[in-house]
């Protein structure tokens, strides 16, 4: 769209200009999507403090242990409750006795 004014279908003249496109948000890191091994320092089994998940993850294959991470519940399908036709009827019923129609 070019800048100016135009008549708009009703034949008004309006004024209408661009919006210049602002560039893509980015960082200034040119690989933004590296995970990083540092973590905060966290307590495992063995009563040490670990900062890097990697030592992490060794120590607790080490001591038999598992890591859980993402619950794969959240890729269940949600289970919808199945209309009761009887109730629903019951209830415009009542709404058409109420309304006195």
């Amino acid at each position: 769209m070019t800048d100016g004014w135009f008549r708009n279908e009703r034949g008004n003249l309006i004024k209408r200009w661009s919006t210049p496109t602002a560039p893509p948000k980015r960082g200034a890191f040119p690989c933004p999507r590296i995970v990083s091994d540092t973590m905060d320092p966290t307590e495992h089994v063995d009563g040490k403090f670990y900062d890097s998940k990697s030592k992490f993850r060794e120590v607790t294959k080490a001591h038999g242990c598992i890591e859980v991470g993402n619950d794969p519940a959240r890729l269940r399908p949600i289970q919808k409750p199945k209309p009761d036709a009887m109730a629903r009827k019951e209830a415009v019923q009542k709404a058409i006795a109420k309304a006195g129609l």
